[in-house]
């Protein structure tokens, strides 16, 4: 650990940011789930939360915005199979 008062706040914000990061990637992860394992009528009223949900992870840069590309990709995939 640096005695530079900078590099410890950095190390305070770091941490801080980790720990948010982690409350809202592990918040999406559970309504995909939920998402997923839902009837077709409630699947359509959450797919728009969820993916503005994915939207923002990749916005914030907690995942990378191909990975939030491929799992709207797949939900979409999905959603329009229940569809049918």
């Amino acid at each position: 650990m640096a005695n530079h008062s900078a590099t410890k706040k950095d190390v305070r914000q770091s941490a801080t940011r980790n720990e948010r990061n982690r409350y809202y990637g592990k918040t999406t992860r559970n309504a995909i789930r939920d998402l997923k394992a839902s009837d077709k009528a409630a699947a359509a009223d959450q797919l728009p939360k969820v993916v503005s949900m994915i939207d923002k992870l990749a916005k914030r840069g907690t995942i990378h915005k191909n990975k939030a590309a491929n799992l709207k990709s797949k939900l979409a995939k999905r959603m329009n199979a229940l569809a049918k």
